[in-house]
């Protein structure tokens, strides 16, 4: 996750890290990504249930009927191991996340035992009292998918109707004073829509956008030939700076973040190197804090079925399951040898990624990725864009 505005407009000093220990317990939500413990925020894919039809969906979602494998008593002993265990977050994710009629019920467990709740939904099951609940419950944010404009976003979605229901669930939590904002993933059938994403921000003063790089992974591992190539998303990068400055000397600061792709944050640096050298060089120390990619460090995640990965696009590596063993004895295992690599992926990447300059900033980005492309986990990522030159190694 790398926070184009946090980097690029100046919204966050390395100082305001620094004031907090950067210990992730004491973090408040927008400086999470720069603590030094990585304790990891945890990934909950609650339900595999949803009620559209996503051509990207990682999930490879099902039905919306059907019974879970976690139960509502289960899913609150998970939670309470994870708060014993120091994560700050929890993400219900899905599937549908909302399709779980005690979702309230378990995010509200969460929040009583001090984590933050947030949720990652398509906001279409989002009503007037359901946005009510949420608030009343003490939920911190609430991420709802956007696929571009009205054609382009039902298209994705599978189901007509879907783009203004989810604008009327942005409605809604604003109306509720709840923390909404707007989740993009990126890909060749809708990377053009990207000004449109802008214009509901500033026409709708939604204060938050994430721009998702695409993963091959669930049904987005069949767009793997449909992921923008680099100079494609270098471009599309400058954009996304140009507009989050645009809206910042406006008055309107957003908080825009690119996610899944690491190669970003060097990127940043290297502009803002010709503008400001001396911001230049705190935006380095920022992504030093980063440290990148932090798949099986300081994210992890849980299926709908109680397996635990590295991160929501690895599923196909499972580590251990919650309904047998607690996620935090999972975590610590030193005899889980990839999870264990994982921890510091340094010394096993290769290729670019080993004889990088910003390995230390970037951790090697996606081994979904790598794995997906070269057929090797360690292999270097496809979708970094750096040049030879820039990485250092030409």
């Amino acid at each position: 996750m790398i926070g184009i505005s946090k980097l690029y407009c100046g919204t966050v000093e390395p100082s305001d890290a620094l004031r907090y220990g950067r210990e992730s317990g004491s973090l408040p939500s927008h400086l999470l990504q720069f603590s030094k413990d990585k304790k990891p925020i945890i990934v909950w894919n609650m339900t595999q249930r949803c009620n559209l039809k996503c051509v990207h969906c990682y999930a490879h979602a099902t039905e919306e009927t059907g019974i879970d494998a976690i139960s509502t008593e289960k899913g609150k002993e998970i939670i309470d191991d994870l708060a014993k265990f120091g994560s700050p977050v929890m993400l219900f994710s899905g599937g549908e996340p909302l399709v779980r009629k005690d979702l309230t019920e378990l995010a509200s467990h969460a929040t009583s035992k001090g984590m933050r709740a947030v949720i990652s939904t398509n906001g279409t099951l989002i009503t007037k009292e359901k946005a009510r609940e949420l608030k009343e419950i003490g939920l911190s944010y609430v991420g709802i998918s956007m696929d571009g404009g009205e054609e382009t976003h039902d298209k994705f979605r599978g189901v007509k109707g879907s783009y203004a229901k989810a604008l009327q669930a942005v409605e809604n939590c604003q109306n509720e004073g709840l923390k909404v904002g707007l989740r993009f993933t990126i890909n060749k059938r809708n990377f053009t829509e990207v000004p449109k994403i802008f214009e509901l921000l500033e026409e709708r003063d939604i204060p938050r956008a994430c721009f998702y790089h695409l993963v091959y992974s669930g049904r987005g591992s069949e767009l793997i030939n449909e992921d923008l190539n680099h100079a494609e998303t270098r471009k599309l990068l400058d954009y996304i700076m140009d507009r989050t400055a645009e809206l910042h000397a406006k008055g309107k600061e957003k908080e825009i973040l690119t996610v899944d792709n690491h190669a970003d944050g060097p990127y940043v640096y290297f502009r803002m190197l010709k503008e400001d050298p001396k911001r230049a060089a705190e935006i380095l120390e920022l992504l030093q804090f980063n440290e990148g990619n932090s798949s099986g460090r300081g994210i992890g995640c849980i299926s709908w079925d109680g397996s635990v990965h590295a991160d929501q696009f690895m599923r196909h590596i499972t580590f251990g399951n919650v309904l047998e063993r607690p996620f935090s004895e999972i975590w610590q295992d030193e005899k889980i040898e990839l999870l264990h690599k994982l921890k510091d992926k340094r010394p096993h990447v290769k290729g670019r990624c080993a004889r990088c300059q910003f390995l230390n900033v970037c951790g090697g980005n996606f081994r979904a990725r790598a794995e997906a492309f070269h057929d090797d986990f360690w292999a270097e990522d496809p979708a970094c864009y750096l040049t030879d030159e820039e990485i250092g190694i030409k």
